[in-house]
C-alpha cells in the first residue's frame, strides 16, 4: 500500500501563499487609491483652468479681482498638494507591485518544490510496488517449480 505523500514544508507554503494573497490585496488598494487621486488631480486641473478661462471679468472691480485672485491661488495649492499626494501614491504603488512580485515569486519557488519532492515520492512508491510485484512473482514461479 502507497503511503501518502507529506510535504514537510507545507506550513510554510500555507505562510508564503497568504503572504502573497495578502501582497496582491495590498496592491489593489494601492492602485485603487492611486487611481482616486489621479482623478482628483485631473478635476483641480480642470477647474483651475476654467477659472483661468473665465477670468475676473471685464466690469470687476477691486473686491471681484481680489477674490478671483484668492480662489486661483487656493486651487493651485490645492492642485499642488494633491499632486504630492500622487507621487507619494506612486511610490507606494510601485512598492507594493515589487512586494506582490517577490511574495509570488517565494511561493511559486516551493510551490516548485513541492511539486518535485510528489513527483520523486510518486516515481519511489511506484518502483517500490514493482520491486513487490516482482518479488511476489518470483515467489510463486519458484513454489510452482516444487
Amino acid at each position: 500500500m502507497a503511503k501518502p505523500f507529506h510535504f514537510p514544508l507545507q506550513k510554510v507554503l500555507d505562510y508564503r501563499e497568504q503572504l502573497e494573497d495578502r501582497a496582491r490585496l495590498a496592491l489593489a488598494k494601492a492602485h485603487k487609491a492611486h487611481e482616486q487621486q489621479r482623478g482628483v488631480v485631473e478635476d483641480l486641473k480642470e477647474r483651475l483652468t476654467r477659472h483661468q478661462r473665465r477670468g475676473a471679468g471685464q466690469d470687476a472691480d477691486a473686491n471681484d479681482i481680489w477674490l478671483w485672485q484668492q480662489y486661483k491661488q487656493a486651487l493651485e495649492q490645492d492642485l499642488s498638494s494633491a499632486q504630492g499626494r500622487l507621487s507619494k501614491l506612486a511610490l507606494n504603488l510601485q512598492k507594493c507591485r515589487r512586494e506582490a512580485v517577490q511574495a509570488s515569486k517565494d511561493r511559486k519557488l516551493l510551490d516548485k518544490l513541492k511539486q518535485q519532492q510528489a513527483a520523486r515520492h510518486r516515481d519511489e512508491e511506484q518502483r517500490k510496488e514493482e520491486k513487490e510485484n516482482d518479488e511476489m512473482a518470483a515467489l510463486r514461479f519458484r513454489h510452482k517449480d516444487f
